[in-house]
């Protein structure tokens, strides 16, 4: 870590003078835009509008800031799997999150793509801790979906024989590989072809039921 990473002594007692929720909300863009590492703290401070200090005195240090704003850009992990396991099945959970996520890749007033994705782009040691916290998120949405394809199993919706691990892996791998599309440029439109491509390979217990 950079010596400017590191937060100076803070003193205790003296209340924000912004707006931290506002502030989070422009670091967790920066992030998003930039990449964990090539974002310095010059670059937060310019673009949150505080001191160095403040900042300190608000989040703790960078790794801090961006694991925060991680979490609100994630949003609140049990609400996903709400949808998930409220989906009609799991093929619907599947194609409704990739087409939102398609939608919120190629927005208009956001960068492209995915933060979790551009973040630890790098994939350099240093940020460890903060790739181990995001494969943390890959992990959790993966768990979601594999039991809720194992809940179809269950239900007669797939064959018996399903891998439901796979097909949870291929959920996570799309996001990312979207990702990757809309950060290169790719349209919504392009986007939604692409998911609406992969959902046609989803197993079905109807199309492998032995004849």
């Amino acid at each position: 870590m950079k010596a400017a990473d590191h937060p100076p002594r803070r003193k205790t007692g003296r209340p924000l003078s912004f707006d931290r929720d506002a502030a989070l909300e422009t670091a967790m863009t920066t992030f998003w835009r930039h990449g964990y590492e090539t974002t310095s703290i010059v670059d937060l401070t310019t673009a949150m509008g505080v001191s160095a200090p403040s900042l300190y005195a608000a989040f703790g240090d960078k790794k801090k800031l961006f694991l925060e704003a991680v979490r609100l850009y994630v949003g609140d992990p049990e609400e996903l799997e709400r949808r998930i396991n409220n989906a009609p099945t799991a093929h619907n959970a599947a194609r409704e999150m990739l087409k939102s996520i398609a939608a919120a890749y190629t927005g208009d007033s956001t960068p492209k793509g995915c933060l979790l994705a551009s973040a630890t782009a790098s994939g350099s040691s240093a940020s460890h801790d903060v790739q181990e916290a995001i494969a943390d998120i890959r992990r959790g949405v993966a768990i979601a979906f594999r039991k809720r394809v194992e809940r179809d199993i269950a239900d007669g919706l797939l064959p018996p024989h399903t891998d439901a691990a796979a097909l949870a892996g291929l959920v996570v791998a799309l996001t990312q590989g979207l990702s990757v599309l809309a950060r290169d440029g790719a349209t919504r439109s392009s986007l939604l072809a692409i998911v609406e491509a992969a959902m046609t390979g989803w197993p079905t217990a109807k199309a492998l039921r032995p004849l």
